[in-house]
């Protein structure tokens, strides 16, 4: 498997490998992550993807050609592409920046500063050319409506969650809702420290919609064991600046995150995700803030 990658890696980008090893970073469930050496001694980040969208390439190339800091541009391959496919794969490299994971080593103040200065940036990016093209926030559940359902979990919280996501969908989409570049999964396993900097990585999810999508995983977070602190919060909006937060935005995008959260873990059925089933139905999990919200927390950025 490794001689194989590695060839791939020196056929089609180029890059002449010396040592190739897995690398367990970012959150991405249908990929592999390797770490690669060059034979000159650079750092490489090659990934196996067997599913999702291609837009986590396109778009962090897009948003690092804008100037955008903290947003890994890949490789090109050497006929100018962002990946190659083999069979049902795709192959795609990118410089290795760091092996720090912020949700294993947690983040200092100016990390969070700098994760607000960069996420700011990404909602000010202006939505023109490929980014247009992004899918965009339809306030359509309805598939996971069913799942939820059809997973029958029995709990009056997760159905209150669901009702509360339905009657908000249905005022949301009848108004004209500003979207913005949203990364829409930017919690602390997805962002990697390099010194007081930060990059955000994994932009497979990427979606024009409101920029509470986003502001979601800092007005509260999404992770039961690490709820994102008031000072926490306050770092990030000295980077992010002011913003006036749509409460019902914010409460729809968290609703749909804890039913998805909830669903895929129940689906997954591993004793690994049944722990994060427990979790997402926790005191301090999403179900339990989707219910009664941060709403405090985000006046205090307004």
């Amino acid at each position: 498997m490794t001689a194989d990658l590695a060839a791939w890696v020196r056929e089609d980008f180029g890059v002449e490998l010396a040592s190739l090893d897995r690398a367990r970073l970012g959150a991405d469930t249908l990929a592999e992550l390797w770490h690669g050496v060059s034979v000159a001694g650079q750092r490489f980040a090659v990934k196996l993807s067997a599913g999702g969208s291609a837009a986590g390439l396109t778009v962090p190339a897009l948003l690092a050609a804008r100037g955008i800091d903290g947003v890994l541009a890949p490789l090109s391959t050497r006929d100018g592409r962002m990946w190659t496919i083999r069979g049902e794969r795709r192959l795609s490299v990118a410089p290795w920046v760091s092996d720090r994971r912020g949700m294993d080593e947690g983040l200092t103040p100016a990390h969070w500063r700098h994760l607000g200065a960069l996420l700011a940036e990404v909602h000010a990016t202006e939505v023109t050319g490929e980014l247009a093209a992004l899918p965009r926030e339809s306030y359509d559940h309805g598939r996971l409506a069913d799942t939820v359902h059809a997973l029958d979990f029995r709990r009056d919280d997760v159905d209150a969650v669901l009702a509360i996501a339905d009657r908000l969908a249905n005022m949301l989409r009848d108004k004209e809702n500003s979207v913005v570049v949203c990364h829409a999964d930017p919690h602390t396993g997805n962002v990697l420290l390099d010194g007081e900097k930060v990059w955000l990585i994994d932009w497979d999810d990427a979606v024009l919609a409101p920029r509470e999508q986003d502001l979601m995983f800092v007005l509260g977070g999404v992770l039961a064991f690490a709820p994102v602190t008031p000072g926490e919060q306050q770092a990030f909006f000295e980077g992010y600046g002011p913003v006036k937060v749509d409460q019902d935005h914010l409460r729809y995008h968290r609703c749909v995150r804890a039913l998805v959260d909830l669903t895929e873990w129940a689906l997954d059925g591993s004793e690994q995700a049944l722990g994060h089933v427990r979790d997402v139905l926790s005191p301090t999990g999403l179900i339990a803030q989707s219910l009664h919200g941060h709403d405090l927390a985000a006046e205090r950025h307004q």
